[in-house]
C-alpha cells in the first residue's frame, strides 16, 4: 500500500522553510547562479575557476580585493565601465620539463573574468591597484555627489 502525500497550496511549506519552495531559489542557490555566469555568457569552465572577490565600501570609496596567486601585474586587466568593473586575467600553464611525469595536475590555468556591479559612482581617473602577495587591491574614490553626507539637526530651532 503506497501513501500519497498531496500539498494543495505551497504556502503550507512556508512556515519550514522561511519561503515558499516553488517560486526563487533561495539566496545561496542563487548566489552560485549568478557566479557562473559572472562575466555574462555562462562559460562554465571561465565562471568556475574565476577568482572570489570582496567588495567593501567607507565613506569615501569602494574596495575590491580578489585572490590572484601567482599572476603578474601585467596579466591582470581592469576596466570600469559606469557603475560596472571588469577584471580579467590568465593564468598561463606551466610548460612540461623533460624526464618529468605528473601524477596530479590540480592547480588551474586558462583565463578568467569577473563583473561586478558598484553600488556607487566613482571617479574612473582616481583609481589604483596593487597587487601583493597574491591579493589585488582596487581602490576607487566615490564621486562627491555619492559621498555621505552629514545633516546636523537643530533641536528646538537651536
Amino acid at each position: 500500500m503506497t501513501t500519497a502525500l498531496w500539498i494543495r497550496d505551497s504556502r503550507a511549506l512556508q512556515p519550514l522553510l522561511g519561503r515558499d519552495p516553488f517560486m526563487a531559489p533561495p539566496q545561496p542557490m542563487d548566489d552560485l547562479l549568478r557566479r557562473f555566469q559572472a562575466d555574462g555568457n555562462a562559460d562554465w569552465p571561465l565562471a568556475v575557476t574565476s577568482p572570489a572577490a570582496d567588495l567593501s565600501e567607507t565613506d569615501d570609496s569602494l574596495q575590491i580585493r580578489m585572490d590572484v596567486p601567482g599572476l603578474n601585474a601585467d596579466e591582470i586587466d581592469i576596466e570600469v565601465s559606469g557603475n560596472t568593473i571588469r577584471i580579467s586575467g590568465e593564468h598561463k600553464e606551466e610548460t612540461e620539463e623533460k624526464g618529468r611525469t605528473f601524477h596530479c595536475r590540480e592547480r588551474r590555468s586558462g583565463p578568467f573574468a569577473r563583473v561586478l556591479a558598484l553600488p556607487a559612482a566613482v571617479k574612473q581617473d582616481q583609481a589604483c591597484a596593487v597587487c601583493k602577495d597574491g591579493v589585488l587591491t582596487i581602490t576607487l574614490h566615490k564621486t562627491e555627489a555619492t559621498k555621505a553626507h552629514k545633516i546636523n539637526v537643530k533641536f528646538n530651532g537651536k
